[in-house]
């Protein structure tokens, strides 16, 4: 895939990338058509109803097995910039549409979100934050936070939406196991939903490298699930024993329990 830029041009109802073009049309369901090696999805949304609820909503629609992750974020892109015209306008009704249902209570994430809030403490450094609800959601309520993404469009779109959002933060493009801070130089570390998206290895690392930042504690956060969700980007599950055996493998008190998917708070002190 070539290098996607969510902010680029596009031309009213209509985003184009790689293979995958998303339509706006006057009527009718969430729609994909394939062909000539080509995804056309075709849709009806209003700006009211652009946000993260759309994450549900396309993934119930989706009965392709070739319907990976590339294709899904894609297409949730793609629906995004073909609803709304001007790029900035449409991510920002996105945005806010999204964290106004997450602080309401009815966004799905919305009670995962409620628990990390509860479970940070001080200034917060997130791992993996991908669109930065979290991390928007935090800075909006006082915290200081870092979100890092290995993404840079990512940490690009974070940057020119949250002062449009009125909100303040800082961002750091690396890898989750690769972080260009110093130690200790966060209160806490927050890794939610990332580590179903890489293998044992590199969630081992991930793990080390939250605790080489973290001053108080570490907070992760996965879902569980029966399946690895593949057009997530899922690619393998956890359950409570798994995360036991994750905290004790740091040699640090630890709670493992079970709210909405699993979590782990390490005490990195």
């Amino acid at each position: 895939m070539t290098v996607l830029d969510s902010l680029a041009p596009c031309p009213p109802g209509r985003w184009t990338h790689d293979h995958v073009t998303v339509e706006h049309v006057p009527s009718g369901d969430l729609t994909l058509h394939r062909g000539n090696d080509r995804l056309h999805v075709t849709h009806s949304l209003t700006a009211d109803q652009l946000s993260e609820r759309l994450v549900a909503g396309v993934t119930a629609s989706v009965q392709d097995a070739a319907f990976g992750q590339e294709e899904f974020e894609l297409t949730m892109v793609g629906l995004v910039r073909s609803t709304v015209p001007g790029a900035l306008d449409a991510w920002v009704t996105y945005y806010r549409n999204s964290l106004n249902e997450l602080l309401d209570g009815t966004a799905e994430f919305a009670p995962i979100h409620d628990k990390a809030e509860e479970l940070v403490r001080g200034d917060v450094l997130d791992l993996g934050s991908c669109f930065g609800f979290l991390p928007l959601r935090l800075a909006r309520a006082g915290t200081h936070v870092t979100a890092t993404d290995i993404l840079p469009g990512t940490m690009r779109l974070l940057d020119a939406v949250a002062p449009e959002l009125g909100i303040e933060l800082d961002t750091i493009v690396c890898d989750a196991a690769h972080v260009p801070v110093p130690d200790n130089s966060a209160d806490t570390v927050t890794a939610v939903h990332l580590l179903e998206h890489v293998d044992a290895e590199i969630g081992d690392a991930v793990l080390h490298e939250a605790l080489r930042i973290a001053r108080d504690r570490v907070v992760i956060a996965v879902p569980f699930e029966d399946e690895a969700t593949a057009c997530h980007g899922h690619i393998r599950t956890f359950d409570l024993d798994a995360l036991h055996a994750l905290g004790r493998s740091t040699g640090l008190s630890y709670e493992a329990f079970e709210h909405h998917g699993g979590w782990l708070v390490i005490d990195a002190r």
